[in-house]
C-alpha cells in the first residue's frame, strides 16, 4: 500500500501550471514538515516535501492555501526520473495530494481569509436550564 499523510506549513503560495496535451490544471507546492525529534541543539528540524495536486484538488490549493498556512495532505509518494539535454539523469520523489486540508486551528487561523465564507459566531446557546438529553 502507498499512502502517505502530512500536517506541515505551506513555504509559498501553490504554482498552478496547465499540460500542453489536455490543458489539465496542476498545482505544485512544498509543505514543511516538523520532525518529531529534535536534536541536541534544540533546534527543530523540518523536511521540505514537493506536492502536486491535479485537476479539483489542485484547484482547491490554488484558490485557498496560502504561504504560511498550516495544511494537511493525503495522498501517495510517487519517484519519476529523467534525462536532461546534457544526458545527465535525474530523479524526484513527490507526493500527489489525494485529499487536502486545513489543519490550523481556528486561532491560528484568524490571519487567513475563511474561504467559505461561513459565518463563524453563532445564535444557539445552551443555557443551565435547558433539559437536554445528553
Amino acid at each position: 500500500m502507498n499512502k502517505v499523510c502530512l500536517i506541515g506549513r505551506l513555504t509559498k503560495d501553490p504554482e498552478v501550471r496547465y499540460t500542453q496535451t489536455n490543458n489539465t490544471l496542476v498545482a505544485n507546492f512544498t509543505v514543511a514538515v516538523n520532525r518529531r525529534f529534535k536534536k541536541e541543539t534544540d533546534e527543530i528540524t523540518a523536511d521540505f516535501i514537493p506536492i502536486i495536486a491535479w485537476s479539483k484538488t489542485g484547484e482547491f490549493c490554488s484558490s485557498y492555501f496560502k504561504k504560511g498556512q498550516q495544511v494537511g495532505i493525503c495522498g501517495r509518494i510517487q519517484t519519476r526520473n529523467w534525462d536532461d539535454d546534457e544526458g545527465q539523469k535525474h530523479y524526484a520523489t513527490e507526493v500527489i495530494a489525494e485529499d487536502v486540508f486545513f489543519a490550523d486551528s481556528k486561532k491560528d487561523n484568524d490571519g487567513f481569509d475563511n474561504p467559505f465564507g461561513t459565518n463563524t459566531t453563532s445564535d444557539f446557546e445552551v443555557s443551565a436550564s435547558d433539559d437536554l438529553p445528553f
